[in-house]
Order: structure tokens, then C-alpha cells, then sequence
């Protein structure tokens, strides 16, 4: 079978999208006057970023071949995009940037690549820099896959040189699809599926047996959804419809679909409704949870409208409805990061025109309720435990009284740092002041260390990038994966303005952090809230007990300046009636929190 299914994985701009780009000017899929640089990046988020975001499949011909390439994120935020592609793929292209060599990320999508059972084919890219080093990175990669020298690829993506071998050893080395029996049944794997106003659903397949042509009658087998392919086709990489999807290729399957739940990425679609489902995709879990909600209340149905047409688009986002006293009806969405969180905001705000305001981001949390008390709050607080009496929360709002609680578990990452030989030291520094375990260091070179470490998801999910990137000017990367939950001595963090608390301000931290993120907490709210008529006292409180404190200034208005003169008392008697205006304010008056107060909570540095 004249076909190759591969993809392109890599760390952060070792330049995936741009030997992309070269590969579809050398196979003559576009012309010269058609290209843009990284072209598969179709987003404008995408382009004004300079990252990838999303999976972006094309279909080439070389040598009488045809090659089908998936492109991939490099963030740890997309690694979900990642094993989506490699699971409709035979084969990996593994991109190393010839000045920088193995990067964190690059170990984490080599892993997920080698799960799979994928041909790896290793590309040093960037030669044509006066930084590189093709020999030493040659090397590191040499000692990771356990290659010899004349398997490594030597290119320049940017130039365009070295991209033919490239496509000729995708030829050569990776395996065609596996064939079936052309008289069996159909199915194919659905990895990605956007909604198209006017042809509804679009599902992004892998063809593993059997042809799909327009007309026929298919199946969603997980949903049991029956629907007929209104068309079918492949990506140049814009849509190209043919007469039919045949076994072994990547393309697109139009369903019309309206109902955007009737859709799943993982899902196979077959032409019977009982035949057996492909393996999917493993449960992505989502490391961030904020709270997502309009700024003004007749926005909600425009809200879920967005949030459920972006999910189909992006299976590792989850959403689920609350509702919050102050800021009224919204979602609780799960992320896989800040960046991810960052991206979907975007999102909503520029292709649906969404107003937003995000809470404070939080992990998910395992709160042990004791068995006496389970009953009573589980009927109180409407949420759900299992037969254990576990409850899992996410929102610092729903955390019980400490006195029902026996235990709280969160939840462990392993991490993995790649930086320099004296940034040793500064790394490890950073991570065990954020409660980390250090497992084992591992030089990958003379000049280059990994780093492995546990730690608590909570410590490194907010700014910690940030600081590694700082720490070892900007020489470090990082990656990290679930582990699981452990017990830790976790107190709810709340913020008191006026004495009164405000639940989408509150966290969950480390009782030996409270105090220190309450200050700086405290310290960033009394910069960003806008100064009232009156004082307003800004409190950090575990419990009853307050860790810190700071107090935001009144306007000083000026009540004596049209005084010319006179007895000091005329004075002192209209500062008198200010103050106790001031007095009665206070105790009237309320504060408004506006995104700026959530966006401090955020950014704690």
C-alpha cells in the first residue's frame, strides 16, 4: 500500500511547523505564491504566538507515495493534541534543534511516541545556525534511541535543505497500514472534530478498514447516533472533497450533525451500529480548575454555547455548571495548564465574543469525610461521595469545615528538568522550596543535567516556569505527569474584604505557605482594588485566625478648601462629620471586585 501516516514531534520551537511548511513546498501541495509561514498554523492566536495550538493533518505526494502528516503542539499544556496524532499515525519524525539538543519535552513526546509503537526517525534541524553543535547533540540522541550516527538526519528547515531525505526516509523506514479485509466492514477513528456553521459536525478521521463514500449510512458507535456522510475528503491542507476515504488514509468525514454531544474525539465511526469500537484515547485528566462566568447574567446561554462547541473541538477541556453567590451562574472548566487556560480564554472572548470573568485557578482535591458526618454533608453542599466518603472539589468554595474532615489528598506530579550543569543547583533550590522530592540527576552530557523531582501539582501549576526560567536564564525546560494523590496539610485560605469573605478570592494552599501567599495576596489586592469613600481592611484568614493584613486607603477629599480663614474649629468640626460619614459608609458600603483582584490572585510573584 503506497501510504505513510506520520507525524512531527518536538519541544517548543525546534521548528515542527516550519519543516512543514517545506515539506508541502517540496512536494508541490501548494504553490510558492500560496504559502505563509507556518502555514498549518490556522489560528490567528496561533500565528500572533508563534506556537502551535492545534493538530494539523495535510496529505502530500512524493515519489509516487502518499504521505499523510499530522503537525503537533511542543507545549506540555497540548501534549493531549500529541498522543491524539500519534494514534492515527505509523511513524514519528523526533525534531531536535541542533543548538539547544534534548529538551524536557522532547523526552516526554519520544515516551508517549515509543508507547505506541511508532517508527521513530531522528531530524536535527537548525544546522545552518553558527550555535549548532551536530555533533554533540547527535550524540545525546545516539544514546537515547540507541541508533547508529548514519540514522540521524541533518537538516535545515528554515533553508530547506536536507527536507527530501527527509521524505524519503519516511518512505523507506516507516511500515505502510496494516491492511484488512477490503470486503469487511468500515470503521474509522475520529482524533479530531471541529462544528462547521453550515455543514454541522466534521470529524477528523483515520481510515483503519474498510471505504467511506458520500451517501452511505454510518454509525457514531459510542453515542449509537446514526447519520449519512454528506461528504468526504482529505486536508491540502484545506478541505479537497473526493469520491471516497479508503483504508489506511487521513481525511475528513461531514456528518451534519447539529447536536455538538453526538460527536467524540475517540469515538469510531462504523457501518454497523454493534461492531466493536477502536481502542480511543485514555481519559485525558485536567491538572487547573477555574471557574469560568459572564460579566453581565443574560450571557450565559452564549457562554455554554461557546464552551460546548470548543470542547468538541478539545476533548482534554471539561466543563460542568455552578453557581456563585457573587458572581452568579457559571462553569467550572478543567484545564491541562495556565497556557491552556490562557488559550481557551482567548478563544471564547475572540471567535464568540464572550465577556469573561475567571476565578483564581485551583487542582482537583480528595477531601475524606468522616463517616459520621458524610450523610448530613453530602445533603448540605450537593456534592457527591463515593464509598469511601471522598468527595473530589476543585472550587475552594465547596471545602467542608476542617472539623468533618479526616483527610485531604492532592494531587503529585513527576517532573523532569532538563537544564545546564550550573543551574544545578539554583533548580534544585526552587523545587524543594515548593515541597519537592528530588528522585535522581542524570547528566546527559558534560554540560547538560535531568533533573527528576515529585512534587505537588499546586506548588508549580501557577508561576513556577516563570522562576525555573529566571533561575537559569532561560536555559531550562520542564515537563511533568500525574502521579496520583497523596495527604497533605491543606487549609482553606480566604480573603476577608471588610471583614466579610469573598469565595472567588479564597484558595486551597500548604498550612506552612498560608501566611506567605496570604501577604502577597493581601499586598497585590491593595494595589489593583479601586479606593472607595471609605477604609477598606484586606484580610487573609485561615479559619478564624488571620495571617495577614493589609488596609486600602480612603479618597482623601478634600472637605476645608473652600475655607478662607477663621477659628480652627470650623475646620476640626467638618473634619469631624467626614469621618463619621466615612464611618457609616463602611459599614453600608460594599467593594466590587473587578478582574484585575483575580488576575493578582494569579500571578502571585
Amino acid at each position: 500500500m503506497d501510504i505513510r501516516n506520520f507525524c512531527i514531534i518536538a519541544h517548543i520551537d525546534h521548528g515542527k511547523s516550519t519543516l512543514s511548511d517545506r515539506m508541502i513546498e517540496q512536494t508541490g501541495t501548494l504553490q510558492k505564491r500560496e504559502m505563509k509561514e507556518q502555514h498549518l498554523d490556522m489560528m490567528d492566536l496561533e500565528r500572533e504566538r508563534g506556537i502551535t495550538i492545534k493538530l494539523q493533518p495535510v496529505r502530500m505526494e512524493h515519489a509516487g507515495y502518499q504521505l499523510n502528516l499530522i503537525d503537533t503542539p511542543g507545549h506540555t499544556d497540548f501534549r493531549y493534541e500529541v498522543s491524539r496524532s500519534l494514534a492515527a499515525c505509523e511513524g514519528a519524525i523526533l525534531l531536535v534543534d541542533a543548538t539547544q539538543g534534548i529538551q524536557a519535552q522532547t523526552l516526554a513526546v519520544l515516551y508517549m511516541a515509543m508507547e505506541h509503537n511508532l517508527t521513530i526517525i531522528p531530524v536535527l534541524n537548525k544546522i545552518d545556525l553558527p550555535a549548532a553543535d551536530p555533533v554533540r547533540v547527535s550524540e545525546e540522541v545516539m544514546r537515547l534511541l540507541g541508533c547508529p550516527q548514519e540514522d540521524i538526519l541533518l537538516i535545515s528547515a528554515k533553508e530547506g535543505r536536507g527536507v527530501k531525505e527527509v521524505l524519503d526516509a519516511v518512505i523507506k523506514r516507516i511500515d505502510p497500514p496494516v491492511p484488512h479485509d477490503p470486503d469487511g466492514p468500515c470503521r474509522a477513528l475520529i482524533f479530531d472534530a471541529i462544528m462547521d456553521t453550515y455543514r454541522g459536525a466534521v470529524a477528523y478521521v483515520r481510515v483503519i478498514e474498510g471505504t467511506f463514500t458520500k451517501g452511505r449510512k454510518m454509525h457514531f458507535l459510542q453515542t449509537k447516533t446514526p447519520f449519512e456522510v454528506l461528504d468526504v475528503g482529505h486536508f491540502s491542507p484545506k478541505y479537497v472533497s473526493d469520491g471516497a476515504l479508503n483504508e489506511g488514509e487521513i481525511g475528513y468525514i461531514v456528518s451534519g450533525l447539529k447536536d455538538v454531544t453526538q460527536v467524540r474525539v475517540g469515538d469510531t465511526i462504523g457501518s454497523i451500529p454493534d461492531l466493536r469500537p477502536l481502542p480511543g484515547y485514555k481519559h485525558v485528566q485536567p491538572m487547573v480548575f477555574a471557574g469560568l462566568y459572564p460579566s453581565e447574567a443574560d450571557e450565559y446561554p452564549q457562554l455554554r454555547e461557546a464552551l460546548e462547541k470548543l470542547s468538541l473541538n478539545d476533548a482534554s477541556l471539561q466543563m460542568e455548571p455552578e453557581r456563585n453567590s457573587a458572581l452568579g451562574n457559571g462553569f467550572r472548566c478543567g484545564f491541562l495548564g495556565l497556557l491552556h487556560l490562557d488559550i481557551i480564554q482567548e478563544r471564547l472572548e475572540r471567535e464568540h465574543n464572550c465577556n469573561l470573568i475567571i476565578t483564581a485557578p485551583s487542582v482537583l482535591y480528595e477531601v475524606k469525610i468522616s463517616a459520621k458526618h458524610a450523610a448530613e454533608y453530602v445533603r448540605s453542599s450537593l456534592l457527591k461521595t463515593d464509598e469511601q466518603n471522598v468527595a473530589c472539589i476543585s472550587n475552594p468554595a465547596d471545602f467542608p469545615d476542617p472539623a468533618i474532615i479526616d483527610e485531604i489528598r492532592e494531587p503529585w506530579v513527576k517532573l523532569e528538568i532538563v537544564c545546564r550543569k550550573q543551574d544545578v543547583g539554583p533548580s534544585m533550590t526552587l523545587v524543594q522550596e515548593r515541597r519537592g522530592i528530588y528522585q535522581s540527576l542524570e547528566y546527559l552530557d558534560a554540560d547538560r543535567a535531568l533533573l527528576r523531582f515529585e512534587v505537588p501539582l499546586q506548588s508549580i501549576v501557577l508561576d513556577f516556569f516563570d522562576y525555573l526560567k529566571s533561575a537559569t536564564a532561560g536555559y531550562a525546560s520542564m515537563s511533568y505527569e500525574h502521579m496520583g494523590y497523596r495527604p497533605g496539610e491543606l487549609v482553606k485560605l480566604q480573603i476577608l474584604l471588610l471583614g466579610d469573605p469573598t469565595e472567588a478570592l479564597s484558595t486551597i494552599v500548604h498550612r506552612s505557605e498560608a501566611h506567605k501567599v496570604g501577604e502577597i495576596i493581601c499586598k497585590k489586592l491593595k494595589e489593583v482594588l479601586p479606593k472607595q469613600q471609605f477604609q477598606i481592611p484586606i484580610q487573609a484568614a485561615i479559619g478564624g485566625k488571620i495571617v495577614a493584613r493589609e488596609t486600602l486607603p480612603a479618597f482623601r477629599k478634600d472637605v476645608t478648601g473652600y475655607l478662607y480663614g477663621g477659628d480652627v474649629s470650623r475646620k476640626k468640626k467638618l473634619l469631624e462629620k467626614q469621618k463619621k460619614g466615612k464611618k457609616r459608609m463602611k459599614q453600608m458600603g460594599k467593594v466590587s471586585i473587578t478582574q484585575e483582584a483575580f488576575l493578582a490572585v494569579l500571578k502571585r510573584s
